[in-house]
């Protein structure tokens, strides 16, 4: 491995902190008692404070220097002066290890006392200095100029999602991105728990791969001497647990699905189901709604924020549209008891690419998507499904050609989908099997027949309304984040190039 003049320079200014004695990476606990923004916060002046974090910037002025602290929470000045860490007659702390062999990035910990400079920056004077460790890869330094030019920014989106770890440190802003996710995360389980919902564990490992149509990832087990599948949806599971028993279920769970990748859509990602027994998706509605304007008045204050150049309202109530009504306003078509060839014709001579394995569903799902969802900007619930795209929903109370069936799109993209549960064993068997049809004619998205699932669902399970949220996306939305990538910590990317 061929190293860079810096990176060398590092390693021997590491030896030479381990030559003076100095272990560069202790083991022992630094008692830190505080953060920048907490000795900010609570300031007073000469308050005893001890901190630790990187080393990211340094003024040295002969005897004394200014340096900038970083830790998780900000930045702080410290000042840091020779003969307050160096009380005796040895000064090589600060002649020899602060002034020549640390660097920034360095880690380091100090104990001190708040004052206020002449230029009223509260700093910390410190009075004992501490190496925690060294760093031998350099950062890059992000500069600006006098005229607020940026220099040696670290931008590459590339770079920036692949060392995540150099993202953080040096990009003003990514870490807020992070902490908004979780926020968003904690404020849909705490509306969950106060509702009575239980948060539960199902399978990532599954024998069948069921409860969506997408392609899955397949492993095989060793021992069992079997093929497993990476979970694509846990709908099947959390509806087992219904039948057995529980009234509200919930989960946050990794999902896979080894499709194609965009600026919305990565193989790996998270997403939230739950399932409520005795309602059905009209009640669901209200719940969605009412869920994801506290989320965004969690995050924002307000029941919106911006997204692009559209401000997104999440105040309620949403519109609600039917998909027969939406693919006709905006297509002038009706699908309405129209047939597979003639969604096939009608989809051949508008411009939208189709092939002999698509059934009605797909047909349907191919015309909304290329000619509707855009459209749709604000919050909208897209209702009532034809049947054949929904394969684990209930019939339509009024229309048995349909489904009670909604997905909430919010700036042209999918948001949520959500049911009225099927639960009738002998229509699901049914559905099933004209999925597996599909799957004959070469749909490698169709759904699997899952007996067990069927045997459950035999035993009873009351009126049930599930629904699943995309967190990726709804991050996205509340972060005014335009790619996947933004809101994800580690996204997958191809394997880089090692170097010889």
């Amino acid at each position: 491995m061929s190293l860079s003049e810096q990176e060398q320079v590092r390693r021997e200014s590491l030896n030479q902190i381990k030559d003076l004695g100095i272990n560069p990476y202790p083991a022992a606990l630094f008692p830190v008692n505080s953060t920048s923004k907490e000795a900010k916060d609570t300031f007073e002046e000469d308050k005893e404070v001890i901190l630790a974090g990187r080393l990211m910037s340094r003024r040295i002025m002969g005897k004394a220097s200014f340096a900038e602290l970083k830790d998780s929470k900000g930045k702080i000045q410290i000042y840091i002066n020779r003969d307050e860490i160096c009380q005796g007659e040895d000064k090589t702390l600060y002649n020899t290890v602060f002034k020549k062999l640390l660097d920034i990035g360095d880690f380091i910990g100090v104990k001190g006392n708040l004052f206020t400079t002449k230029v009223g920056e509260q700093s910390v004077k410190v009075k004992e200095l501490t190496v925690l460790s060294k760093s031998i890869r350099p950062l890059p330094i992000v500069k600006t100029d006098e005229e607020g030019n940026v220099h040696d920014a670290f931008t590459d989106p590339e770079l920036r999602y692949r060392q995540r770890y150099v993202d953080l440190i040096v990009n003003e802003g990514v870490k807020e991105v992070f902490l908004a996710r979780t926020k968003v995360m904690n404020t849909m389980r705490d509306f969950f728990n106060e509702k009575g919902y239980l948060e539960v564990e199902t399978p990532i490992l599954q024998p069948i791969p069921g409860g969506a149509a997408a392609r899955p990832f397949i492993t095989h087990h060793n021992t069992l001497d079997m093929p497993l599948y990476l979970r694509i949806a846990n709908e099947l599971y959390l509806k087992r647990l219904i039948v057995g028993g529980f009234d509200g279920v919930y989960e946050f769970a990794k999902d896979f699905r080894n499709e194609g990748m965009d600026r919305t859509h990565n193989p790996e990602f998270t997403v939230m189901e739950i399932y409520v027994a005795y309602k059905d998706y009209n009640w669901m509605m209200d719940f969605t709604e009412e869920m994801i304007e506290r989320v965004a008045k969690t995050i924002h204050g307000k029941p919106s924020c911006t997204f692009g150049k559209n401000e997104i309202s999440f105040a309620r109530p949403f519109k609600r549209v039917t998909m027969t009504d939406a693919i006709k306003e905006h297509t002038g078509f009706d699908i309405t008891g129209k047939t597979e060839e003639e969604l096939k014709t009608w989809c051949k001579s508008n411009g939208i690419e189709v092939d002999d394995t698509f059934g009605k569903g797909k047909l349907i799902d191919e015309i909304f998507g290329e000619k509707c969802e855009q459209h749709y900007i604000q919050p909208t619930f897209i209702t009532d499904y034809p049947k054949e795209m929904s394969p684990l929903c209930k019939e339509h109370r009024d229309n048995p050609e349909l489904t009670e069936r909604f997905e909430l799109f919010v700036n042209g993209k999918e948001l949520a989908n959500a049911y009225s549960e099927l639960n009738d064993p002998i229509d699901q068997r049914e559905r099933f099997e004209e999925q597996l049809k599909l799957s004959e004619k070469g749909d490698d998205e169709a759904m699997f027949i899952d007996q067990d699932f069927l045997r459950a669902l035999e035993y009873g399970m009351p009126p049930t309304s599930g629904m699943g949220i995309g967190i990726d996306r709804l991050v996205m939305f509340m972060t005014n984040k335009q790619s996947i990538q933004e809101v994800l910590f580690f996204p997958q990317m191809r394997p880089e190039k090692q170097e010889s």
